[in-house]
């Protein structure tokens, strides 16, 4: 996740990145609070969910939340590791170090590493925060569903048009792997080039373009593909024969 919003390769600035119950993590919410922006995930089990206390001796506090409260925040333990915290997220930002390579300190297998338990404590702050303005706002969990609509639409599209060998790649090769993605990258391009020459045609018509609405221009995509036949078309004439040559059989 944090990887494609890092190496998206446009003049895009992200201010959100919506994602799955899977795409988010404590260590996540806090890697992606220091790069400057916010991870809004649609949370599967909600009611399972926690929220962390500012501060010690609140225990009283938020009499109508106690159900989900637990334990308050060791500030103490982010201020310590801070420094590490912004050096690691500079090089994520900045790629003088492979992504992968440093999130993997940072995963359950380090759980005693301070800099990992100063990222899950910053984590928990910014969670606890995504979920009171979570399940306060209608709104914000609308957001979140129609930017992972989306996202899952754009999927179904990539497994539509990358139907050879239904849709896996299923191969440990290396070169083989690559060859595929980026066929894939070929066939995603021409798919939204093509569909945007083909909205831009049809809305160069006045008529058609008056009977735009403004919510009918913000739902514009290029990512359809029900329009795509990607066997091709074969044409049968029952009026014409093949020209098979009288051949004898011995």
């Amino acid at each position: 996740m944090i990887e494609g919003v890092l190496k998206h390769c446009t003049s895009m600035e992200v201010e959100k990145n919506y994602v799955d119950s899977h795409g988010q993590s404590e260590v996540a919410f806090a890697f992606c609070h220091l790069l400057g922006f916010q991870l809004m995930p649609r949370l599967k089990a909600i009611n399972s969910q926690k929220l962390y206390r500012p501060d010690s001796g609140m225990s009283d506090a938020y009499p109508n939340l106690q159900p989900i409260l637990t334990r308050p925040i060791n500030w103490e333990l982010i201020r310590q590791q801070y420094d590490q915290m912004m050096k690691y997220a500079t090089a994520l930002r900045l790629g003088t170090a492979e992504t992968e390579a440093i999130l993997k300190r940072f995963t359950r297998s380090n759980l005693k590493h301070p800099t990992y338990q100063a990222l899950s404590e910053l984590g928990k702050v910014i969670k606890t925060i995504f979920l009171c303005d979570y399940l306060d706002s209608e709104e914000i969990r609308r957001e979140i569903n129609e930017g992972l609509n989306v996202v899952e639409n754009w999927n179904s599209a990539n497994g539509f048009i990358f139907y050879g060998k239904g849709g896996e790649i299923s191969t440990n090769r290396l070169e083989d792997q690559e060859v595929a993605v980026l066929s894939l990258h070929l066939l995603q391009n021409c798919l939204v080039y093509i569909n945007t020459l083909m909205i831009q045609s049809v809305l160069s018509e006045k008529k058609w373009m008056d009977m735009m609405t403004p919510e009918d221009l913000r739902a514009l995509s290029p990512l359809i593909y029900s329009h795509v036949n990607p066997y091709g078309i074969f044409k049968l004439d029952m009026m014409e024969r093949i020209q098979i040559e009288e051949m004898m059989y011995f």
